[in-house]
């Protein structure tokens, strides 16, 4: 634990990053494997996460990030997008995944799929998209971790436009909507943001205690 953080202060949002460093294809798949593992409600990971080569795409994604190089300067891109909508084929096809996988006799998850059906079928569509949004968050959390493990470099990006994002990707604005960005690679020598003091509140005006 004390490794991690170490890790935790070592790691920060960069600004600039070095091009000519490429993440290793063997950690590459342990940052995907860290997102694929992450926590997600009722386990139904409804989202798609798009790693981004291609140059071209990526340069036409600057200006619909603000100007912000570190889409096209960081070794890899990943896109979070969240589904706008789910159905209740969503949810089956994850509970006849689970009986698949634990060797658990067909439809012995009905009840439990019908407890997600009607749970998430109250919520408006609204509160839909804004919770499966919420979801890219917690797997973003275990990239930014694992990433910190590894002594790679990220910087999580909220400052980009959605729609335009969408519009690049080529995705159905019906379908997924890009909820969060994360440019990954390494820092550059000369990125003075990586030498400031990190400054979060203490411990004790962050958490209170109740016994």
């Amino acid at each position: 634990m004390s490794t991690f953080i170490e890790n935790q202060q070592w790691r920060y949002a960069t600004k600039k990053f070095d091009p000519s460093k490429i993440i290793s294809d063997q950690d590459l798949q342990i940052l995907q494997q860290a997102v694929q593992l992450s926590t997600s409600s009722y386990g139904l990971q409804l989202y798609k996460v798009f790693i981004i080569n291609n140059p071209n795409i990526r340069t036409s994604l600057v200006a619909a990030s603000w100007g912000q190089q570190q889409v096209v300067d960081a070794s890899h891109l990943f896109i979070f997008a969240n589904y706008v909508n789910v159905s209740d084929e969503d949810i089956k096809h994850y509970c006849r995944t689970t009986e698949t996988m634990r060797d658990l006799p067909a439809n012995t998850l009905k009840g439990y799929e019908n407890l997600m059906i009607s749970q998430i079928g109250n919520k408006s569509a609204v509160d839909v998209k804004e919770w499966t949004a919420k979801q890219t968050y917690l797997a973003l959390g275990n990239l930014l971790n694992a990433a910190a493990e590894l002594k790679i470099d990220t910087c999580p990006m909220e400052g980009f436009d959605s729609i335009k994002y969408g519009e690049i990707l080529g995705l159905d604005s019906s379908k997924l909507e890009v909820a969060l960005v994360a440019p990954v690679g390494y820092r550059a020598s000369d990125d003075q943001t990586q030498f400031q003091t990190k400054v979060r509140k203490t411990i004790d005006e962050l958490f209170t205690i109740i016994n």
